[in-house]
């Protein structure tokens, strides 16, 4: 896989800590620590790089800020912080 692959300790230092399942399927998809910082950076910003004219994230990218970004179409349950 050559040296692009990242290492767990890579993969915290830019998401901080995370569940290992996570950690694993990031792994798995072979991205580069590049690729993983664009895709946390879209996370935080996706609109203000939008219109930045930054150009839409790769295939890769796009499959990390998959793992990264749990689904907004779930339904919270009401009074399940009590």
């Amino acid at each position: 896989m050559g040296k692009d692959k990242m290492t767990r300790n890579e993969i915290i230092s830019v998401l901080g800590p995370v569940d290992e399942a996570v950690i694993a399927d990031i792994a798995l998809t072979g991205a580069s620590l590049e690729e993983l910082r664009e895709a946390f950076a879209w996370i935080g910003a996706d609109e203000a790089l939008v219109n930045e004219g930054r150009a839409m994230p790769g295939a890769r990218v796009a499959k990390l800020i998959e793992i990264l970004e749990p689904p907004e179409d779930e339904p919270e349950t009401p009074g399940a912080m009590e």
